[in-house]
C-alpha cells in the first residue's frame, strides 16, 4: 500500500470575538477539538472547500474567506500525514447546529484564551507556528 499525503482545510469562523470549534467523533482524532473543516476535493480552491465544509458541518454561511496558515501534520500513531491549510472567515448568516452527528458531538464558541484542553493534533503545530499571532490579530479586527 502506498501512503499518500492528504490536504485538510480547517476554517476559523469569527463571530463576536469568538470562533466555533467542534468535538470530533470518528476514527481520526476522536474526542479532540478543532475547527470545522475537511478534505480538499479535486479541482476546489481553498476558499471553496472552506465554504462547503463550514456549511456541511455547521449550516453557517461565511464571508471574507482568506488564507491564515499552513501546517505539516504527521499522525504517527494513525499512519496518516496531512498538510493542513487554515483558513480565516467571518460569520455571515445562520445558526450553528450539529449537521453531522456521526462526525461531531459538540460545537462551542471559543477564544484563544479559553481553548478546550484536548486539541486535535494540527493545533499543536498551529500554536507553535509563525502564523498564530497573525490569526489572533484577525480576531480583534
Amino acid at each position: 500500500m502506498q501512503n499518500n499525503v492528504r490536504v485538510g482545510v480547517g476554517v476559523f469562523v469569527f463571530k463576536d470575538g469568538k470562533f466555533i470549534m467542534q468535538q470530533r467523533q470518528g476514527a481520526h482524532g476522536a474526542g479532540t477539538w478543532s475547527l470545522p473543516g475537511g478534505h480538499l476535493e479535486f479541482g476546489e480552491s481553498f476558499e471553496e472547500t472552506a465554504r462547503r465544509e463550514v456549511k456541511e458541518e455547521t449550516d453557517l454561511a461565511i464571508t471574507n474567506v482568506r488564507f491564515g496558515a499552513v501546517t505539516n501534520d504527521n499522525f504517527v500513531d494513525e499512519d496518516k500525514h496531512y498538510v493542513t491549510v487554515w483558513m480565516i472567515s467571518e460569520w455571515e448568516s445562520g445558526t450553528e447546529y450539529i449537521t453531522e452527528p456521526n462526525k461531531c458531538i459538540a460545537q462551542e464558541w471559543h477564544t484563544f484564551d479559553d481553548l478546550p484542553s484536548n486539541l486535535f493534533l494540527p493545533w499543536n503545530q498551529l500554536l507553535d507556528s509563525e502564523f498564530i499571532e497573525k490569526i489572533k490579530q484577525q480576531l480583534a479586527v
